[in-house]
């Protein structure tokens, strides 16, 4: 059987090594660029499960997905030497209200009813977790089994292990059409009128998802979402929590290193950065953490989120034989990159 993989991030690399792993013995990854140069190697890397999930049923799988990341960031360590930075950092979201902060009381109740470790925290108890944090917090809820990964590392550590695993990865190939005969995907066609043809085509391009022809009109199209973020970076590292507060956070690396985030921005494919988002984007992170206003301005960069119309990522088996789907995480690509994988050569294998 032979698998063609279309897109060479984090979820199509994950997917392809999840195929190798489970007895795919032909399949090749096609990334237009070069492997993870899109959303993969802009993120953030948290694997914020309890905070990002709104309701039970994505909590559930959101949290095995974060637990799931300890046994993987070993064993991708094993096949390739390559540290993904996986720690369990822990994570604050921060109240500027009491109303914010009844929310997340209740937020807080609701999980430590399903056997999740949470944590509501009164104003003058915050700095015991992070004594860097600023003025003006009401309180906050502490997740303290929340992690993160490095995604550079992540991304180098997968196209490492492919590789290994004998799966092709053709860099600098763009795929202009799917393949189609015969109301079924038969593989694809490179720019260059060049057919390359597959049992199973598996589609993990991100934000460009939907721009591939052929893809049919029934599967909900996915649209970039821009975010911007700057790096900063502070020695010795003060901050040790991942921190929210209302859209803006703070992802302390551990070694000086501090990601700050995000804009979303419905602009299409532009990649700038803005003035006013990196003015937007540091006032945050300054209120957040005031001390981080003599860190160095080391890096800003933006990237686009996939989103899905319908807000559920794309999964599995498409309505056309022959396709099927990685694509549509948004904010929580990282974090569901090995279960999807997982879940997509369940159903290509199965």
């Amino acid at each position: 059987m032979r698998i063609v993989i279309i897109g060479g991030g984090v979820m199509g690399c994950a997917t392809a090594l999840s195929l190798a792993q489970q007895g795919a013995r032909d399949v090749l990854v096609l990334e237009r660029a070069v492997p993870g140069a899109e959303a993969s190697s802009a993120a953030a890397g948290m694997l914020a499960a309890q905070i990002e999930a709104h309701d039970p049923g994505a909590r559930a799988r959101f949290v095995a997905a974060r637990e799931g990341y300890e046994p993987f960031a070993e064993e991708l360590r094993s096949l390739t030497g390559i540290d993904i930075g996986h720690r369990r950092s822990g994570a604050l979201s921060l109240a500027r209200t009491e109303e914010e902060l009844a929310r997340l009381g209740a937020l807080v109740e609701e999980q430590r009813a399903a056997g999740l470790s949470a944590e509501l925290v009164p104003g003058g108890r915050l700095t015991a977790i992070e004594p860097e944090l600023g003025a003006g917090f009401v309180g906050g809820a502490h997740y303290p089994d929340e992690a993160q990964v490095d995604p550079p590392q992540l991304l180098r550590a997968l196209v490492a292990a492919t590789a290994r695993a004998g799966v092709r990865i053709r860099g600098g190939t763009s795929v202009a059409s799917l393949r189609v005969v015969n109301d079924r995907c038969t593989g694809v066609v490179l720019e260059g009128e060049e057919a390359v043809e597959a049992d199973v085509v598996v589609l993990a391009a991100g934000s460009w998802s939907s721009l591939v022809p052929g893809v049919p009109a029934s599967i909900p199209k996915v649209r970039p979402v821009r975010g911007q973020l700057v790096q900063l970076e502070e020695r010795p590292p003060r901050l040790r929590s991942i921190v929210f507060a209302g859209h803006a956070y703070v992802v302390p690396r551990g070694d000086g290193r501090v990601i700050c985030g995000a804009t979303t921005e419905h602009v299409g494919h532009r990649r700038e950065v803005t003035a006013g988002g990196v003015h937007q984007i540091l006032g945050s992170a300054l209120a957040i953490a005031p001390s981080l206003a003599s860190a160095e301005l080391a890096r800003t960069w933006s990237n686009f989120r996939p989103h899905a119309d319908g807000d559920a990522p794309l999964v599995g088996r498409a309505a056309l034989p022959g396709l099927f789907l990685a694509t549509g995480h948004y904010r929580n690509g990282i974090l569901l990159a090995k279960a999807t994988a997982d879940a997509v050569a369940g159903a290509v294998l199965g």
